[in-house]
């Protein structure tokens, strides 16, 4: 049988301390030449409404430790927002629904284990990754961190960082006092305050790590505020279709290191905002490390001054590895619990017995 696994599964099946351990894992594979990843395939398509797009979301890649190969399709409606805007395009499905599936299959026999619902795992996976950046380059006794951001991005990116580093306290910023006064209302009985702050500058002075995790297609802050020994980390996902930066250039240019998930991706992506100031010579190539290479020990962070240095993560460039090795440690513990939805794998097949009695072995 094939599960259906459903978003509140996910929540209930997978901590965030397994997502974070399950990221580790996929990156050391990916930089270990184990798994098997393909940059993230975007693409808009004409709709019957002028200011809107069709927006498809494609990941491919397998995770030969966690035995999974996958396919991530998301498929959703972007009302466009005027080229220039501040903010990101806004999903306008028909529904109220995310329609994006990821389809886990077995290495070992080919067939679908699960189709997942793809919305819960997706933020998780952004912010687990965080959480597994910072476990190995933010300070040990990292306590205050500086957050850009209230909604569902910038929530898993809190309970990354607090999983990894002893957070005592948490200043937010979102240009609506509503959702960020609300943001911060909803961690009130945590062991660590939140306070929402009015003012980006709040954000960045005296953490320890700023993290943005918004939907703005412009800089959220100035480089130039940073202090000595900050790590910073930005989300903006910036492609061939649609360019968006959480930092500026001045963040880039005053990275000690550079921290990045793939080069590939940031090139077949045109990830531009990094690509532009390497031409340039703005920001030197050995100053850019790949993440799987900082969990093996391939690569280190920058040499530092006394841990003054500041290191930026530029957390933007999904993998699919991501939701094969998550999704691998969510199938196995729904197969044990025994209470998903299934449905008859064969349902998802094409019955190739007589080909095979016969002799034949068609080919896909």
């Amino acid at each position: 049988m094939t599960l259906i696994i459903t978003g509140a599964d996910v929540e209930r099946l997978l901590t965030m301390g397994e997502c974070i351990e399950a990221m580790e894992i996929a990156f050391k594979d990916f930089a270990n030449g184990v798994a098997v990843n393909r940059p993230r395939v975007r693409y808009l398509a004409q709709h019957p409404d002028a200011d809107k797009r069709y927006w498809a979301n494609i990941h491919v890649g397998a995770s030969p430790t966690a035995g999974i190969a996958c396919v991530r399709a998301g498929s959703q409606i972007k009302q466009m927002n005027p080229p220039g805007s501040a903010r990101n395009s806004r999903n306008e499905n028909p529904r109220p629904f995310n329609w994006g599936l990821v389809i886990l299959y077995s290495i070992a026999t080919a067939e679908p284990l699960a189709l997942m619902h793809e919305f819960e795992l997706s933020g998780m996976r952004v912010g687990a990754t965080t959480g597994a950046a910072l476990d190995h380059a933010a300070a040990a006794d990292a306590s205050v961190l500086g957050l850009f951001g209230s909604g569902k991005q910038a929530r898993t990116a809190l309970e990354a960082v607090t999983a990894v580093r002893p957070i005592e306290r948490v200043h937010v910023f979102s240009p609506s006092a509503e959702h960020r006064d609300a943001f911060a209302a909803s961690f009130a009985h945590r062991n660590f305050e939140v306070i929402a702050v009015d003012d980006p500058r709040r954000v960045v002075a005296g953490a320890d790590v700023v993290c943005c995790a918004t939907s703005s297609a412009i800089p959220v802050f100035e480089g130039d505020w940073l202090e000595d020994g900050q790590m910073v980390v930005s989300i903006a996902n910036s492609d061939v279709n649609h360019k968006r930066h959480e930092v500026d250039r001045r963040t880039f240019e005053r990275a000690h290191t550079i921290l990045i998930n793939d080069w590939e991706s940031v090139t077949e992506n045109s990830e531009t905002e990094l690509t532009d100031l390497l031409d340039a010579g703005a920001v030197d190539r050995e100053r850019v490390v790949e993440l799987g290479d900082l969990f093996t020990g391939a690569r280190s962070l920058a040499a530092a001054g006394e841990g003054r240095d500041i290191v930026y993560y530029k957390n933007n460039s999904g993998l699919a590895i991501q939701f094969a090795a998550a999704g691998g440690i969510i199938y196995r513990k729904a197969l044990a619990e025994g209470n998903c939805k299934e449905i008859p794998t064969e349902w998802l097949g094409s019955d190739l017995t007589a080909y095979v009695e016969a002799g034949f072995r068609p080919s896909p």
